[in-house]
């Protein structure tokens, strides 16, 4: 029994340093022998418990790659509810950076791409687009709309520009309103 506990330990340690190597460094920046080498394995053994560095990245990324699970509540409340877990969440388990942001760094690869799309337009875009009074270009709006969050995530992130690393929530909600207005026609709450 014993046995099968540190096997369940080891291969839990696999994914978390892989997940954060991922997320941190991509999919071509990432190395099972640096993964195994992180845990103080051999890197044979990544192979045994994954079968490939693919499939130990589709293991590692499972959560950034599931179905988006939306914030509960009325559509309205979206942006402000989007922006906090794009922008402010920490997600230690992806480097600090929201699951989207961590993808967009193995997006060079067509399957991560196509996840990536999948996620994006399928889950947030389709619920955003609700927002958008009128037909012409609500799509286009919408998508607008989803970049400019996405966009403030990476550079208060990833990049870390000093304006928005320091921004508070209540520092951008009058920039969020503004913005959702001008695109979806209407007023939406910011808090």
């Amino acid at each position: 029994m014993a046995h099968k506990r540190d096997r369940e330990a080891t291969r839990a340690k696999l994914l978390e340093c892989s997940r954060l190597r991922f997320a941190r460094d991509g999919y071509d920046g990432t190395s099972v022998r640096d993964v195994a080498g992180d845990v103080g394995v051999d890197p044979a053994l990544v192979f045994r418990y994954f079968g490939s560095k693919s499939g130990l990245f589709t293991e590692a990324m499972a959560r950034s790659s599931e179905p988006v699970i939306l914030p509960d509540g009325p559509v309205e409340e979206l942006p402000a509810k989007l922006m906090r877990q794009l922008v402010f969440e920490d997600w230690a388990e992806y480097a600090g950076e929201h699951p989207l942001i961590a993808m967009l760094r193995s997006a060079g690869h067509e399957d991560m791409k196509d996840r990536l799309r999948r996620q994006v337009c399928d889950g947030y875009l389709g619920v955003l687009s609700d927002l958008a009074d009128g037909n012409e270009d609500k799509h286009l709006r919408t998508e607008l709309f989803a970049a400019w969050l996405l966009g403030i995530g990476i550079l208060r992130t990833a990049v870390g520009t000093p304006a928005l690393a320091d921004a508070t929530e209540d520092d951008l909600r009058p920039h969020l309103a503004a913005v959702a207005e001008a695109l979806f026609g209407r007023t939406v709450p910011t808090d």
